[in-house]
């Protein structure tokens, strides 16, 4: 892009920023308690009995760690890695397996790492883990009951920007990795142009400036490879998400899939039903990557 300081919504005064991209405000604190209660109780529900390998060192450089949930013996699963949002600064993998159970019903493992959160660590940071919790899988998955050829990456909220960094193109080579090592990708409620977050309250954390946020932007970078995907969104979602999700996947060629009736925190908890929308767009994302 030519001028980095010309980008969507710039126009708008900090207080309009704000509602666009507060989403935590927007839901109210009693209904984001609800909320966190769910993905809490929803994931320990999911993960309960279910085989798997929780705890998992991926990365020597931080020590962060994952958990590969619904494996079994023979032969190996795809993997949906989901990485968990929280402005890039709350949430872990404990509160975002919720959709394991589904998965493993349908023959498919979840892998949920952490990431080092923010300001303990740098936004660059936090991406070098995601692509690290990614090149473990590849390398090492088949020993956990993982598919390395069979890598689905999805995410909400922050974890949708850090789904979108794991589509681009670029950053697979210098790691070993083959281009298409995410066959398919599923963000929910993602961030794509970080630029707009240098003025809103989560800045406070990660820190960025214009130049930083366009260099972290997966609109914004090279597509590389083309990995087929569903880019999703709330219809209650925050002003600033909605439009970032419908451009996004302008950009990458597909229709966005905004799901009624669900708002930025519990869109993506349909994932635990079989049912919805949303899974069974997942579950066609999946299997159009089976081998």
């Amino acid at each position: 892009m030519d001028d980095l300081n010309d980008w969507p919504g710039r126009e708008l005064d900090d207080e309009a920023l704000d509602v666009a991209y507060n989403v935590r405000r927007k839901a109210g604190p009693e209904l984001f308690e609800r909320h966190m209660a769910r993905y809490l109780a929803m994931s320990d529900d999911a993960v309960a009995g279910l085989p798997g390998h929780p705890g998992i060192v991926y990365d020597e450089a931080s020590g962060e760690r994952l958990d590969v949930w619904g494996v079994r013996d023979g032969e190996p699963r795809p993997a949906f890695v989901f990485v968990h949002g929280g402005y890039w600064m709350a949430l872990s993998r404990r509160v975002s397996s919720f959709m394991a159970r589904m998965l493993d019903a349908h023959g498919v493992a979840t892998v949920v790492p952490d990431y080092t959160l923010a300001p303990e660590a740098t936004l660059e940071e936090i991406v070098r883990q995601v692509r690290a919790s990614v090149a473990w899988v590849h390398r090492h998955g088949r020993e956990h009951g993982l598919d390395p050829d069979r890598i689905v990456v999805g995410g909400s909220s922050a974890g949708g920007h850090l789904t979108g960094m794991t589509m681009v193109g670029g950053w697979q080579e210098p790691l070993g990795l083959p281009d298409d090592v995410v066959k398919a990708a599923m963000p929910f409620s993602g961030l794509f142009d970080l630029r707009p977050i240098t003025r809103v309250y989560v800045n406070e954390y990660v820190k960025l400036d214009v130049p930083k946020a366009a260099a972290l932007s997966p609109e914004l970078l090279p597509a590389g490879r083309r990995c087929p995907a569903v880019v999703a969104v709330a219809e209650h979602d925050g002003g600033g998400f909605l439009e970032q999700s419908r451009r996004f996947a302008r950009h990458w060629g597909v229709e966005p899939l905004v799901v009624p009736a669900r708002d930025h925190f519990d869109v993506v908890l349909d994932l635990a039903d079989a049912e919805t929308a949303a899974s069974r767009a997942l579950l066609g994302l999946i299997e159009s990557v089976r081998t």
